[in-house]
């Protein structure tokens, strides 16, 4: 089959959607063999893609494409027809702002999360109107959606009203090569001097939005517990910077503690695993996520995780993370108080996390999303005969039907409804 996957999503590999289509790529390269892949990858993204140049086919998409709002329209406008001229059997669109209207090939979306529909203030109005407008007629042309969760497979039925027959749940990952346990020591060594304090912290890996990722109220509870404490505990934000940042900076700033808050901007992923292994303990205070990768690449890293359940997490880090409220500044203070006063109990929070984290692998995502693939591409072909037989003009038929040719016979019966997808299971 050949496959074509846009990439301009990835963000310079900034943000987590960036991550998966990166992941998810890597995964793909063994079936390279048997099937012929095209990445549309813009030109200054294309460094990232070098592990994949030797597999598969890519496709240099100019710079001036990046901005959001061409890309939307370059997907529109040019994506199609680069497909039909690939002869492209599939088009996977990793983002649903960036879904296709029109129909070169098999279509496929992945959908991370409906934050727009979930959670007030997430985006600028423009962005609110696309995902809850626009995306939502965009859905309609998809023959198959992914949805990362249980969660946002049900937002997908609910607000974009997909039949649940084609949205397959699919979750994310983990490379369990890159994310394993280490030695602390090592892991500080490896950061280097960026601290500039041998003092145990507390890491939070999320991009600097304001309110969605809720850096407000984790800079509230930090400040309380360093005047109820005293405690030499520090707070590291991993992050680039992002819609509302200049609220979390200037919170930072305010702190009677900004001496001990470290905001270190965007991390490389090859250095994630050390701040994930030196970290004395993981918060993710998140509003929202439709799934939530850091808290399960921190509990594979061995580092105790503190997150809230809200959105998809309750499924993601199940029963293995010590609960935050994310609404609750006294909770959240609270928690952080007994994850630096109880050893014992960072101690169990790391065996349970990574016992979870075991449960996520990308060679697993990678082989359900290629089963979604042969479903899209079998869904179009059946669209397609279907139209070529009511093309046809109406004849009366003789009593007992001549036999059926046999391709066509053939190809009928290998084209079957795919059945509802079962939910995988997420059980700590």
């Amino acid at each position: 089959m050949k496959i074509g996957l846009s990439t301009s999503v990835v963000q310079r590999g900034q943000s987590g959607v960036g991550q998966y289509v990166l992941a998810l790529v890597r995964a793909l390269l063994p079936s390279a063999s048997r099937h012929e892949y095209t990445l549309f990858v813009l030109e200054e993204d294309r460094p990232l893609f070098d592990f994949a140049a030797s597999a598969m086919r890519i496709e240099l998409v100019g710079e001036r494409h990046r901005p959001a709002l061409n890309d939307i329209l370059w997907h529109q406008t040019a994506l199609p027809g680069l497909a039909r001229r690939a002869g492209l059997d599939l088009l996977h669109v990793p983002s649903y702002r960036r879904m296709l209207r029109a129909r070169p090939c098999a279509l496929v979306a992945t959908i991370h999360d409906l934050a727009p529909f979930r959670l007030a203030g997430k985006y600028d109005w423009a962005r609110m109107f696309y995902g809850r407008v626009i995306a939502r007629r965009l859905a309609g042309s998809q023959d198959e959606i992914i949805a990362v969760s249980r969660l946002t497979g049900a937002d997908v039925e609910r607000f974009f009203h997909v039949p649940r027959e084609r949205v397959t749940v699919v979750p994310n990952g983990l490379d369990h090569d890159r994310f394993r346990p280490g030695t602390q020591g090592a892991a500080r060594a490896a950061i280097g001097g960026s601290l500039h304090s041998a003092a145990p912290f507390f890491l939070y890996v999320a991009r600097l939005e304001h309110p969605a990722k809720n850096h407000a109220r984790l800079i509230a509870a930090f400040n309380g517990f360093k005047a109820a404490t005293g405690s030499p505990w520090q707070l590291v934000l991993a992050g680039s910077d992002w819609h509302g940042t200049q609220t979390i900076h200037a919170l930072v700033r305010a702190s009677p503690f900004a001496a001990d808050i470290h905001a270190l901007g965007f991390v490389p992923s090859a250095d994630l695993p050390h701040w994930y292994r030196a970290a004395d303990a993981f918060v993710f205070p998140s509003l929202f996520e439709g799934f939530g990768l850091p808290p399960v690449e921190a509990m594979a890293c061995g580092c105790p995780v503190l997150s809230s359940r809200q959105g998809a997490l309750a499924e993601t880090v199940g029963e293995a993370a010590g609960w935050l409220d994310p609404h609750n500044t006294a909770q959240l203070q609270a928690q952080l108080t007994r994850a630096a006063t109880d050893p014992a109990w960072r101690e169990q929070l790391r065996a349970a996390g990574l016992r979870r984290a075991r449960q996520f692998d990308w060679h697993t995502t990678a082989t359900a999303t290629l089963e979604v693939y042969a479903r899209a591409a079998a869904r179009r072909t059946q669209s397609l005969l279907g139209r070529q037989n009511a093309a046809r003009p109406t004849r009366l038929q003789p009593a007992t039907a001549a036999p059926r040719a046999p391709l066509l016979a053939a190809a009928e019966h290998s084209i079957r409804p795919a059945p509802p997808p079962a939910s995988p299971s997420l059980k700590p």
